[in-house]
C-alpha cells in the first residue's frame, strides 16, 4: 500500500476512533464500484457487498440499545425509534461529522459529479464502515464505535414525541392545541455550491422568532426548526409552576 494511503487511512482510523488489524477492509469499505472500473491496478473489490451487512448490523445494534435504554416502549414506538435513528438524514450528518467523504475512492467522473458530498454515497459507505469494524473487530468493536457516534442524538430522543420524523406537524398541532397562530418559515439564507446547498430558514410564531434551523433542503431546515421549537415549548411547560 502507498505510504499517503496507508496515512488517509490513518486519519480515517483517527476520527472513528478504531485502529483496523486488518487495513485491507478499510481500504475496501472506502472503495467505490466506480474505482474499480477505472482503475485496473486498484483493489480487487469493491464495497457495495459490505453494504448488505452494515444495514444488518446497524439494524441489530441500534434495536438491542434502544430496549435496553427504552424496556417499557411498546413494539410500535421501539420501531419509530429505530427508523429515526438509521434514517438517511441522520446516517449523513454522522458520515460528514467524521469526514468520511473526503476519504472515499471514486473515479473521475464521479469525483466531478460531487461524489464525496453525495448523500446516497455517504449513507451507504457509513453502512459500510460499520461491517468492516465488525469483521475486523467483532460486534463489541462495532457498538462501540455506534454508540460513541449515536450519543447524542440518542439522549436528545423524546420517546413521548410520537412524530418523530415529523416535527413541523407536531409543532403546528401544539401550537393549533394552545390557540396560536401556524408557525410561519422563512428562508433567509443559502450556502455552498449547487450539489451542496445548505438552507437556514427562520421560525416565526405570532410575529416572534422561536427558532432557526438549517439543512440540505428547505424541507429538512424546516423539520430542525420545528424541532428546536418543540423542545423550546417542552422547557417553557417544564418551568411553569404546577397550578394549585
Amino acid at each position: 500500500m502507498p505510504s499517503e494511503d496507508a496515512e488517509k487511512l490513518g486519519e480515517l482510523e483517527a476520527l472513528i476512533g478504531f485502529p483496523f488489524s486488518n487495513r485491507g477492509l478499510l481500504e475496501r469499505a472506502l472503495t467505490h464500484r466506480s474505482y474499480v472500473h477505472e482503475k485496473t491496478h486498484g483493489p480487487a473489490s469493491h464495497n457495495e457487498a459490505l453494504e448488505f451487512l452494515g444495514d444488518a448490523v446497524l439494524g441489530f445494534l441500534v434495536s438491542a440499545w434502544l430496549l435496553e435504554r427504552y424496556p417499557h416502549l411498546s413494539e410500535g414506538k421501539l420501531s419509530k425509534l429505530k427508523a429515526y435513528l438509521v434514517s438517511a438524514t441522520n446516517l449523513q450528518l454522522h458520515a460528514q461529522r467524521i469526514q468520511l467523504g473526503e476519504f472515499l475512492r471514486l473515479n473521475r467522473s464521479e469525483e466531478k459529479a460531487g461524489g464525496r458530498s453525495k448523500r446516497t454515497l455517504l449513507v451507504d459507505t457509513y453502512e459500510v464502515l460499520i461491517a468492516a469494524i465488525y469483521l475486523d473487530g467483532g460486534i463489541e468493536a462495532a457498538n462501540r464505535f455506534l454508540r460513541q457516534q449515536f450519543a447524542e442524538v440518542v439522549e436528545q430522543i423524546n420517546p413521548d414525541e410520537t412524530e418523530l420524523m415529523d416535527y413541523k406537524t407536531a409543532l403546528q398541532e401544539r401550537l393549533q392545541s394552545q390557540g396560536h397562530t401556524p408557525p410561519v418559515y422563512e428562508v433567509i439564507e443559502e450556502c455552498g455550491p449547487a450539489h451542496e446547498r445548505i438552507f437556514r430558514v427562520r421560525l416565526r410564531v405570532n410575529e416572534a422568532v422561536l427558532a432557526f434551523g438549517r439543512g440540505r433542503t428547505i424541507k429538512a431546515a424546516h423539520q430542525r426548526a420545528a424541532r428546536i421549537a418543540l423542545r423550546k415549548l417542552n422547557r417553557a411547560a417544564k418551568a411553569q409552576p404546577a397550578s394549585a
